[in-house]
């Protein structure tokens, strides 16, 4: 294994706590940042994209607001964040763009990683942002969520966020060096672990336990983030953030924790088409299109014959042969009254009709998974 810990990985979602960015008194911990913006300048000069998804608003706010209660009501919550959430994005900006880094603001819920129409929206929006790059600041938008509003959220909001724009790794930056046999505050002869390959119900254990809606922070948080990213073939590290330039540490030998992917990223997109999304629609193919389709081609307007249904772009539809039987799952790439209007008909009249910025194929292979044993056969071939 490389002594750089972050050598495999291309495109990385790195999650910053509250307590990493903002001191006991509400203050930014300006030089720690400034350390922070510098590794990521190195690694982004490497040709690594970088998605950081912040936490901090809240404790900065608080300060801005002169609220010293050590619990806030919701109202103040969402006051502070409010008040803290331009300091924060100033913050980052100025951070950044002394290594001449333009930054990207996106406030999100999680409920936007889960509705499919927000997901693709804001996925684009990162994917863009990135393609001319700059790097997105993602945050929680804690000036309006209610329930939402507890720490440890971001851990699981950054595992939502890295499997949405298909990172290679999440980072945790923490306050530990990983996870350990037990927590080490209260057990001395804890041991630390190097590489979780699974994540059981015994490094749950290790965690303080399962985590559930009513988890606030800690291990328990991350180890819950970790089952959300390896599961969709995203690797995660946790790494101790609270010295100068921890990014810097992974890449020089660090200690961490590396919890290995469940699956690669394409069986893991196959298993979620197949298993997860309820079918919206179906478009019906001629032979040719059905043929194409088995060898990995995108499925044109020009091969579908009907369409059935009613569905949004992104929606998950079933592709039939002129038999009418399933050979493909998808997500489509058109809605269903686009997907009509342009069915039977060449690209070049499709763009008369959508106009230019459309995207050629109804249906691009990457988002679809042929079914059964075409499938086998296919990767066979």
């Amino acid at each position: 294994m490389s002594a750089n810990a972050l050598a495999p990985y291309r495109r990385l979602t790195i999650k910053i706590g509250s307590a990493l960015l903002v001191d006991k008194t509400g203050k930014l911990r300006a030089a720690w940042l400034a350390d922070l913006a510098a590794d990521i300048a190195v690694l982004k000069a490497g040709g690594c994209e970088v998605v950081i998804v912040s936490s901090g608003a809240i404790a900065l706010g608080r300060g801005l607001l002169g609220l010293s209660a050590v619990a806030l009501t919701l109202e103040q919550s969402q006051a502070a964040a409010s008040a803290g959430q331009i300091a924060l994005s100033q913050a980052w900006a100025e951070a950044l763009g002394r290594h001449e880094i333009v930054t990207g603001q996106i406030l999100i819920t999680p409920n936007i990683t889960e509705e499919r129409r927000y997901y693709l929206n804001a996925r684009t929006t990162i994917a863009t942002l990135l393609g001319l790059g700059a790097i997105p600041i993602i945050n929680e938008n804690d000036s309006v969520a209610t329930a939402e509003i507890r720490y440890g959220d971001n851990d699981r909001l950054s595992a939502r966020v890295a499997t949405m724009i298909e990172a290679d790794c999440l980072v945790l930056l923490s306050d530990v060096d990983g996870l350990y046999t037990a927590p080490p505050a209260k057990d001395p002869n804890a041991s630390h672990l190097p590489v979780v390959k699974a994540i059981t119900s015994a490094i749950e254990a290790m965690a303080g336990g399962a985590a559930s809606h009513l988890s606030r922070g800690g291990m328990t948080t991350k180890v819950e983030a970790g089952k959300i990213a390896t599961q969709a073939g995203t690797a995660m590290i946790i790494a101790k953030g609270t010295e100068a330039h921890p990014l810097k540490a992974l890449t020089e030998g660090g200690r961490h924790t590396l919890f290995l992917p469940a699956q690669s990223r394409a069986q893991a997109r196959k298993r979620w088409i197949m298993g997860t999304l309820a079918v919206s629609g179906t478009l019906q193919v001629d032979a040719g299109a059905a043929r194409a389709l088995l060898t990995g081609k995108s499925l044109l307007p020009i091969g579908v014959t009907k369409v059935t249904g009613e569905f949004e772009r992104g929606d998950a539809i079933a592709v039939t042969n002129p038999d009418g039987v399933e050979i493909a799952r998808a997500l489509v790439g058109l809605d269903s009254d686009e997907a009509r209007l342009v069915m039977g008909k060449r690209s070049d009249a499709v763009v008369e009709l959508l106009g230019a910025g459309n995207r050629a194929a109804l249906v691009h292979r990457d988002n679809m998974v042929l079914v059964g044993a075409q499938e086998d056969s296919n990767e066979r071939a």
